[in-house]
């Protein structure tokens, strides 16, 4: 029985890390069921403790991924205007997606600056500052998702 909580463990994992690009799949969320589930093998794997900061740490990495994008059009000079139509595009095309989750928020972005009447320059890096707070998004959330399938790679014997 051991092995079957391996083996869905794993599989758990490997979707997380597939959600982690892919829009449609709650990667980091999987990720940490793969760890869960590895409480019902004996002896457990796991702490209390380890498993809550894993909680925390999935926590965070999922907000973070909303709030990342919106993050980049601002540190790259986007306005309120610009914040908005991030969020919005993303709203509007996550559904589409890999490729909405990238073009929702970049052409979000670009409309809502062009509204706040800036140059298409200003609005077209506001825009660029989605696409690298969404690539930055993509990083923590794979990064978190390797660490867990390192850790459940580990207690197997």
């Amino acid at each position: 029985m051991e092995w079957f909580w391996i083996i869905i463990g794993l599989l758990l994992v490997v979707i997380g890390l597939a959600g982690s690009v892919l829009p449609v799949l709650p990667g980091p969320p999987l990720a940490y069921a793969g760890l869960l589930l590895q409480q019902f093998r004996e002896p457990n794997p796991f702490t209390t403790k380890f498993l809550i900061i894993w909680a925390v740490i999935t926590a965070v990495t999922v907000v973070l991924d909303y709030l990342v994008p919106v993050w980049g059009t601002k540190r790259y000079g986007g306005t309120k205007y610009g914040i908005w139509g991030c969020t919005l595009g993303f709203l509007l095309a996550f559904w589409m997606g890999p490729i909405g989750i990238i073009a929702g928020p970049f052409i979000g972005a670009f409309v809502g600056e062009m509204i706040a009447q800036q140059n298409a320059n200003v609005a077209l890096r506001a825009a660029w500052g989605s696409v690298v707070g969404f690539l930055l998004g993509t990083v923590i959330k794979l990064v978190a998702c390797v660490m867990m399938l390192y850790y459940l790679v580990m207690t197997i014997r």
